[in-house]
């Protein structure tokens, strides 16, 4: 029997958000259709969301078309390594005074161009996974001494 230690831990809700504050940049997924896109997009957590800047374009449009996304972001060292999936809903911010407290947050472009749009990701759920990193143990199940 192996007694070895999981190498693999969930993060509670809690610890996925401590881990997206951490990070300013994810891979933003989208669905129309048969088509699935993956997008790096630069974000902010924002009172339990998340925000992003865009430009027009195929993001933009295909937000319109279906607004569920997921979102990922994940982080790794020579020893461990974790990784945070959000589902949730995209929306564009429409209104004077969304756009005026999303303009305070620190939220730049990481490229020069402009992007008048910002998205907000409300989340329907959260989870993460924690990872110990290390050697593949023995496939055959037999040690060789």
């Amino acid at each position: 029997m192996d007694n070895a230690p999981d190498p693999i831990t969930r993060l509670t809700d809690r610890e996925c958000w401590d881990r997206l504050s951490e990070q300013e940049l994810g891979r933003l997924v989208t669905h129309v259709g048969d088509v699935l896109d993956i997008f790096p997009v630069n974000y902010v957590v924002d009172n339990g969301t998340l925000l992003f800047r865009t430009a027009e374009g195929s993001k933009l449009t295909e937000l319109t078309i279906n607004d569920e996304v997921l979102f990922e972001v994940d982080e790794h060292t020579d020893t461990d390594a974790w990784s945070v999936v959000v589902r949730g809903t995209a929306r564009r911010l429409l209104t004077a005074d969304e756009v005026s407290e999303a303009d305070a947050l620190p939220l730049k472009p990481w490229i020069p161009t402009v992007k008048y749009n910002y998205v907000r990701i409300v989340p329907t759920s959260v989870s993460g996974r924690d990872f110990e990193r290390g050697e593949e143990p023995d496939r055959y199940g037999i040690q060789q001494y």
